[in-house]
């Protein structure tokens, strides 16, 4: 048996980086393979350069822009594959990342179960990835796999699963009202679906660290801290149908009081009602805690400007960490030429 795989690349303003992804997915050793690129309206050249890819195994369609959960849901419609693999635009995969975790499955026989893989962090070069396993790096049964992400505050990339057309169905489409973590969302449910989660030893997915550009960082926006309580909320009820023993109230706390820091207190609408479910299930949350380093900007200037001080001195440590990885890469890129 050779099922088909359909790698799906949602894109955005995705220029710098959709050609390496692109050839990341070309170089996959499974030779039953489609690879479907959604523009989502982008505004640079990113929809004439995935159309210089084109051929009759890359398939480029183009869409207003609707954001990445629609771009998604699109290309789940248009894939014609037994297996789903989805992979951002700027994300790489080893070679046989594919093609081990469809064996496994295979091995298996039951399209009830997911698989997942190895993934590491990198900038522009992917060779500094560093593999660190996490708890997460197991065969688990789906109860397992979500007190342990809650517990240790883990969580697995988006390409490191494959998704069978069974377990897709299942799941549902992508949510469009979730501004950020759509995809922690979306596999919560891929995962309550599955009959256990298979993890495949060796292969890689290198995750681009694209910093406070990511379209998970909340940055003070009301819609993405509105939407993010409430992909939360749809969370912890995937979790609660599954069981709702003293372990699973415990793990759901520990999410609440992790994501807290995050809405002191520009919402204390929605840190206190937080605070509420996390009594409901019989603990609570405690408020965040300023650095020490910043606690005497608190002290002078208040809380907001304690906590923007630090967002800006990690953005500013992040750019230099990034504008240094950047001067490496083309330096090595002008050595290998």
């Amino acid at each position: 048996m050779k099922p088909l795989v359909s790698i799906l690349i949602p894109a955005y303003n995705a220029e710098r980086f959709l050609a390496e992804t692109i050839r990341s997915a070309q170089r996959q050793s499974w030779p039953h393979k489609e690879i479907i690129i959604v523009d989502d309206g982008s505004k640079d050249n990113t929809l004439a350069l995935a159309k210089s890819f084109a051929s009759a195994e890359v398939k480029v369609i183009s869409q207003p822009n609707q954001g990445a959960a629609a771009a998604r849901n699109h290309l789940a419609s248009l894939a014609q594959g037994e297996y789903l693999q989805w992979l951002d635009a700027d994300d790489l995969m080893s070679p046989d990342k594919v093609a081990r975790q469809v064996a496994a499955a295979l091995e298996c026989g039951s399209r009830r179960t997911l698989l997942s893989s190895g993934w590491a962090y990198f900038i522009y070069r992917p060779h500094t990835a560093k593999f660190v396993p996490t708890l997460l790096w197991e065969n688990l049964s789906p109860c397992e796999w979500l007190l342990r992400k809650w517990e240790h505050n883990l969580h697995m990339q988006t390409a490191t699963w494959l998704v069978s057309r069974e377990l897709t169905q299942a799941a549902g489409p992508w949510n469009t009202q979730l501004l950020g973590d759509d995809d922690g969302e979306y596999f919560s449910r891929v995962i309550t679906a599955s009959n256990g989660i298979r993890f495949v030893p060796g292969e890689k997915v290198y995750y681009r660290n694209s910093g406070f550009t990511r379209l998970s960082y909340m940055n003070r926006s009301d819609r993405k801290m509105e939407a993010q309580v409430y992909g939360m909320q749809l969370q912890i009820g995937y979790l609660r149908a599954m069981t709702d023993d003293a372990r699973a109230r415990a793990a759901c706390i520990t999410y609440l009081q992790t994501w807290l820091p995050g809405f002191y207190p520009n919402r204390l609408d929605l840190v206190a009602q937080m605070k509420r479910q996390a009594e409901a299930l019989g603990g609570h949350l405690e408020l965040p805690q300023i650095s020490w380093k910043y606690r005497w900007i608190q002290q002078t200037l208040g809380w907001s400007a304690a906590q923007r001080t630090q967002v800006n001195y990690n953005e500013w440590k992040d750019s230099l960490l990034r504008a240094w990885d950047k001067a490496l890469y083309h330096l090595e890129r002008r050595r290998d030429v």
